[in-house]
């Protein structure tokens, strides 16, 4: 399932330009880049632009380069077309015919077309070097500060849950170790209680993680995007608490795993899941 385009602008020269991403990708308003140039026939501007037979001959090289379900033969009585007088061709019938997916044409309150960023700088190119040079500046600022605050959510959450894990160790130390046990026995069921939780939210303990992944650095935790660190935040909380009540670790770890299900279905409520246990 497609996740829901995440819309933002960048200011360039003055002018308003829409971004998307869509399946990690980014798209990039060419109305908005047209309109730069000419407010009132911004869909001559691209048809014109897209007309071109060196257009054509980038955009072709960029499908096949990028989509697997590009149509070849479409493509190539288009591209025999161009120069003509009589050629027209419409971000619309480019996708139709060839089965394109760095246009995007849609209608509706944020309705244009829209280009993936290596072809929006091409059209951009086309229209002013001056503003492409200015629009790849301000998308790259614009990168620069999303990955900027991902970083700091990311380092965050796992603040927590090094935080959480000192909580989950003490909950350890006092209800299933025992006084008289050695720092290596103590060390096996810190582990054993580590991997519950890994089982739980991963699916795999610690040492299957390494043995998939062996040229990978860290552990599992490191390489776990956002959404499941904050679930495991949450985890090692609740596990802290059911070792207090003195469950026993099986009947735990089917109640961790129904959590962290749960928790993770709300966070990437509209996604494909995979199976958790």
């Amino acid at each position: 399932m497609t996740n829901k385009p995440k819309r933002r602008s960048v200011a360039v020269k003055g002018a308003a330009v829409s971004v998307f991403s869509r399946d990690r990708q980014d798209f990039i308003s060419l109305t908005d880049i047209a309109r730069y140039k000419d407010a009132e026939r911004t869909d001559y501007l691209i048809s014109n632009w897209l007309r071109n037979r060196n257009t054509i001959e980038f955009l072709g090289i960029w499908e096949q380069l990028n989509n697997p379900g590009f149509n070849p033969i479409e493509f190539d009585g288009i591209k025999k077309q161009a120069g003509l007088n009589s050629f027209i061709l419409t971000a619309r019938r480019w996708i139709d015919s060839t089965g394109a997916i760095g246009l995007i044409s849609t209608a509706g309150r944020y309705g244009g077309t829209y280009a993936h960023k290596d072809i929006a700088f091409e059209f951009a190119s086309w229209v002013s070097v001056e503003f492409k040079l200015y629009l790849i500046k301000e998308f790259q600022r614009l990168k620069d500060q999303e990955n900027d605050r991902l970083q700091l959510n990311w380092n965050l959450q796992r603040t927590l849950a090094r935080i959480n894990y000192r909580i989950h160790t003490d909950a350890i130390r006092e209800t299933l170790i025992p006084p008289a046990i050695t720092r290596a026995q103590a060390t096996l069921v810190y582990a054993s209680e580590a991997d519950l939780l890994n089982v739980a939210l991963f699916g795999q303990t610690a040492r299957q993680w390494r043995d998939a992944h062996p040229d990978a650095g860290g552990n599992v935790r490191d390489h776990a995007p956002l959404e499941q660190l904050v679930v495991l935040t949450n985890l090692e909380s609740l596990n802290s608490v059911l070792l207090r009540q003195g469950l026993a670790q099986p009947e735990r770890l089917l109640k961790l795993n129904e959590i962290a299900i749960t928790q993770m279905r709300t966070l990437l409520a509209g996604n494909n899941l995979k199976r958790l246990k």
